[in-house]
């Protein structure tokens, strides 16, 4: 399998839930990379998918979801 793609990033953890959740409900299936220092808190979250869901989950996060 190809490598998965970043198509979201976040320093919110609730944000990225809520990106992911839509998804997931799209029938895109997609993973959180937790990008955070645990120390320093600092750097952010990641959602990647599949290749193959890249342009569509794109398309979902900035048709569907505002924050």
């Amino acid at each position: 399998m190809s490598e998965w793609q970043k198509v979201f990033e976040d320093s919110t953890s609730h944000r990225v839930e809520i990106v992911k959740s839509v998804l997931e409900d799209m029938g895109i299936t997609s993973v959180i990379v937790n990008k955070k220092d645990s120390s320093y808190q600092f750097g952010h979250f990641e959602i990647k998918v599949a290749p193959d869901d890249v342009l569509r989950a794109i398309k979902v996060i900035k048709e569907d979801i505002k924050f």
